[in-house]
């Protein structure tokens, strides 16, 4: 039995959140089959995927990672050679930033799995192709691309199931987190282009945090607290006391600081 609990948040729909940064894995179910979105993190909660999907007699046939950063690429060997996705920019920073993200993996996983970012292959299209394999159920899966908190970050929207799933942008958690590189207007870029797909979402998933059935409340949040930091004014944000957030503001501060300036 899984060591985590698995909470079904919509239809067929199902989130596990790790003991680590409450970092969430999505498991999408087509008949016997599964799509993963960032399935993470620790060897054992990967391995309690893996069980849940057997005691389902669930197979895996595809998976998208919503962006370049090791947490958010991570794969268990018993998920199978299933095509695993990401955008065509995260892939080539997957390629170019390999050392350093295999370096943050550490000591976390066996070495005698394989690199899991050897797997990760370019989409050069917004649509999944075939997310429960070609003789699996037909289901539109559209992401949503923009640069925001990561270069070729991208949302994975289960439209005929109105659930969002966000990467690591719209988290009760978390603030937004425009870094690497440091660009605000490309995160603000990053809220407009998610907004109508938030609007039709009755469910939200984020990367970290947890999910909600008001997925505006999220959006909402996050603009106020950018347009209090771009205009010098202190947000009112519960988020600015949690762990690592203060650090963050003040990140946050000095680079709507330095805009207003130059």
């Amino acid at each position: 039995m899984p060591s985590r609990p698995v909470v079904e948040v919509a239809s067929n729909v199902f989130v596990m959140t790790s003991e680590r940064y409450t970092t969430t894995s999505t498991m999408v179910r087509g008949g016997d089959r599964l799509f993963l979105v960032d399935p993470a993190w620790t060897v054992p909660e990967l391995e309690s995927i893996v069980a849940w999907a057997a005691a389902g007699s669930l197979r895996v046939t595809g998976a998208f990672a919503t962006h370049a950063h090791h947490d958010h690429m991570l794969w268990h060997p018993e998920f199978g050679d299933a095509p695993r996705w990401a955008t065509a920019r995260s892939a080539r920073l997957a390629v170019d930033w390999r050392s350093e993200l295999t370096e943050q993996l550490g000591d976390d996983f066996p070495p005698e799995w394989p690199n899991p970012l050897d797997g990760i292959r370019p989409l050069a299209d917004a649509t999944i192709p075939d997310p429960f394999g070609s003789d699996g159920a037909h289901e539109q899966i559209d992401l949503v691309e923009h640069n925001g908190h990561a270069p070729g970050h991208a949302a994975v929207w289960l439209g005929e199931r109105g659930v969002l799933l966000a990467g690591d942008m719209l988290s009760d958690i978390e603030l937004p987190l425009p870094f690497f590189p440091d660009d605000l207007p490309a995160y603000l870029d990053a809220l407009d282009r998610l907004a109508p797909v938030v609007a039709q979402a009755t469910v939200l998933v984020p990367g970290h945090g947890h999910p909600t059935e008001r997925p505006m409340e999220r959006l909402d949040a996050d603009r106020r607290y950018l347009d209090d930091v771009l205009h010098g004014r202190d947000p009112d944000d519960a988020r600015r006391a949690l762990k690592g957030m203060a650090e963050a503001h003040a990140k946050i501060v000095e680079i709507a600081d330095a805009l207003r300036a130059g």
